[in-house]
């Protein structure tokens, strides 16, 4: 099987300065794959090669079964790319600006038109259809952007933090979204700072740093990379005074609370289970990404 994404060795520096080093990654067809690292680790840059908008100094990438450095073109015929702010044409109404990047994509003025009101269905913008895009929610704009990108359908999306700036029922709105996408058999790569997005939308996450994959799993795999269940006993400060490890089951809490009573510990208890958010702050060394919303 071929991969959707095989990329093996890119190096990309800037001056002094290496962002990338070296990187190897594999996306599978029809996956979701999550790209996460500190801020300046090297999301953006990667997405921007394996999109053909930045040559790399070294290595090499096959994406949608094309060389981005040999047939750049062919990439570009064969993705799509929403980044970080929404791309639309806030004087246009949501039928305008589809309708225009259909005909800008080749679509007869009846095919567009039909494409277009298609889209909008899809993408629950349908009432909206005929309002400026000026008028539009964060949210409606994010799903309009995505939409746009679907006028040919790609075979693979690359989505560089798709919900910066959302609040949280967009966010969550903009995952159901993304998730029908990918149910329907589009490759999804996004970048994030959201690790509650990571965790609800990625069947594999890769954390970035030092311009280096340096782990890769599932996120139930990569959490229990970084230790397993624990019940933490916690002093009026909310200081941690001691914490048991423990399997999780109501036997394994039983004992591990006997056990904080039996040497008289008081205080506040909770289960702590590992996270993303360990999962990052133990294997990077930049800073600490947002929590989500």
């Amino acid at each position: 099987m071929e991969h959707a994404i095989d990329a093996t060795g890119l190096t990309v520096a800037f001056g002094r300065h290496r962002v990338l080093d070296g990187l190897d990654l594999r996306v599978s067809p029809g996956e979701v794959f999550a790209l996460l690292g500190p801020n300046g680790a090297g999301k953006t840059t990667t997405i921007n090669v394996l999109t053909t908008l930045v040559r790399p100094d070294g290595g090499r990438a096959r994406v949608a079964g094309a060389d981005v450095a040999a047939h750049p073109e062919l990439v570009r015929r064969r993705i799509s790319l929403t980044g970080q702010t929404a791309a639309v044409d806030e004087v246009l109404t949501g039928t305008e600006n589809l309708v225009m990047m259909g005909r800008l994509s080749g679509l007869s003025p009846r095919d567009a038109r039909t494409r277009a009101s298609a889209l909008l269905r899809s993408f629950d913008l349908g009432d909206a259809a005929g309002r400026r895009v000026g008028t539009y929610s964060g949210g409606m704009r994010r799903r309009l952007d995505l939409a746009l990108s679907f006028v040919v359908p790609p075979r693979i999306l690359f989505l560089d933090e798709p919900t910066a700036g959302l609040d949280t029922r967009s966010r969550r709105e903009l995952w159901g979204v993304i998730r029908g996408l990918a149910a329907e058999g589009t490759t999804v790569f996004l970048t994030t700072q959201y690790l509650e997005e990571a965790d609800q939308l990625a069947d594999r996450i890769a954390v970035l740093d030092g311009g280096r994959i340096v782990a890769e799993g599932t996120p139930a795999a990569l959490k229990a990379r970084v230790g397993g269940d624990s019940v933490r006993l916690h002093g009026p400060d909310d200081a941690l005074v001691r914490e048991i490890p423990t399997d999780g089951s109501v036997a394994g809490l039983r004992r591990a609370i006997d056990e904080l009573a039996d040497v008289g510990a008081e205080g506040a208890v909770t289960l702590h289970r590992p996270t993303l958010d360990d999962v990052f702050l133990t294997l990077t060394s930049g800073p600490r990404i947002k929590e989500s919303a």
